[in-house]
């Protein structure tokens, strides 16, 4: 028998998310980001549950192919675009949206004369700094791209830097909204945050990402309890082995869980070789909570390669067999992240290739 660890992909859960993001912007179209093999859940897993998008987001020319191998004929649109000039008959072959953000792509697009029409965004850095042109050279690219006839529809396109958090969008849209006065186009520049608390940021289309995956933008949980999103993804497995602990005994490598009186534990079937963070606190102030047959718990001592120890004083009845939640119904992928001090995202994307993954059936 394999090791009971397990991952399980919810495609109702992923539709259920995706109607938040269409109740929260009820006039745009959706961009349904998987960059990131859909923030590890796999693009193949997520496809059933997301298929009534109007568009997905990602990065890879191997992730949009694998998307058209699935049978989706609708818009896919490359996030950073391409890399280099043979790029370009690619995504003119398979129909795909590219954003364009430097001048070295605008310059590739010049010299490549594909046949065309090429759907583009083109991308504003309204104070991200990650990628695309600065206001004062926005319009100048504009007016490049549209001389070109093999670009067709060009979408302005910007990405916030702070829609979850105090700072706000405010000055980044005051800088988009005046550098696109007067320019014919749609523009696309929320996402995920922005699609739950930005409504004047909508626009025609929106990128939500993390959302769909049941997750909070900030990481906090109760941030995002209002939207009823619930998790795509659970981690789970069982105790395997149990232990009775006196008063003073410790527990795990390093030794720094020390029990302060006689308490049983259960020894869990997952670790960090399977994606678990090995620097989830269990010790001291912090404990990373656990889930025991349902029961609330915590995590107790150092996560090991494949092991880790929970406490098992509120299930009494808890043993070998018993299952275990690492996180999922119930417990929030963004309470194991913070605990661990990092966020939902990493967590997702961390699970290993070793931990068997299923769809769940009836979804």
């Amino acid at each position: 028998m394999p090791r009971p660890i397990r991952a399980t992909i919810f495609p109702a859960a992923l539709r259920h998310n995706l109607n938040v993001a269409r109740r929260c912007a009820p006039q745009s179209r959706v961009w349904s980001i998987i960059k990131a093999n859909a923030y590890g859940h796999g693009i193949e897993r997520v496809f059933a549950g997301l298929r009534g998008t109007d568009g997905f987001g990602l990065l890879d020319l191997d992730e949009a192919v694998r998307l058209r191998e699935l049978g989706w004929e609708g818009p896919i649109l490359l996030l950073e675009g391409f890399f280099k000039p043979e790029d370009i008959a690619l995504i003119t072959q398979y129909r795909l949206t590219t954003t364009v953000h430097c001048e070295e792509q605008l310059r590739m697009l010049e010299q490549a004369r594909p046949a065309g029409p090429l759907s583009i965004q083109l991308k504003m850095n309204t104070g991200m700094n990650r990628l695309g042109f600065r206001p004062e050279q926005y319009r100048a690219a504009w007016e490049r791209a549209r001389a070109m006839p093999w670009i067709g529809s060009i979408v302005h396109m910007m990405h916030f830097s702070d829609a979850d958090g105090e700072r706000g969008i405010a000055h980044q849209v005051q800088a988009f909204d005046a550098t696109v006065v007067n320019l014919p186009g749609e523009a696309s520049l929320s996402n995920s945050a922005a699609t739950l608390w930005h409504p004047a940021a909508h626009r025609h289309w929106v990128r939500p990402g993390i959302m769909l995956y049941g997750a909070s933008p900030t990481g906090i949980a109760a941030d995002v309890a209002q939207f009823d999103l619930q998790p795509a993804m659970s981690l789970t497995s069982e105790i395997i082995g149990v232990q009775q602990l006196a008063p003073g005994d410790t527990v795990g490598y390093g030794s720094r869980f020390t029990a302060d009186t006689a308490m049983r534990i259960g020894v869990v079937a997952c670790g960090y070789a399977d994606g678990y963070p090995r620097h989830a606190p269990g010790w001291g102030d912090t404990f990373t909570p656990v889930l025991v047959d349902g029961t609330r718990t915590r995590m107790v001592g150092r996560v090991s390669m494949d092991m880790l120890a929970v406490d098992l004083t509120p299930c009494p009845s808890a043993g070998v067999g018993t299952p275990v939640t690492l996180w999922g119904e119930g417990l929030s992928i963004d309470e194991v992240a913070a605990a661990s001090g990092t966020i939902g995202y990493e967590l997702m994307c961390a699970v290993a290739p070793r931990v068997p993954v299923s769809v769940a059936d009836g979804d």
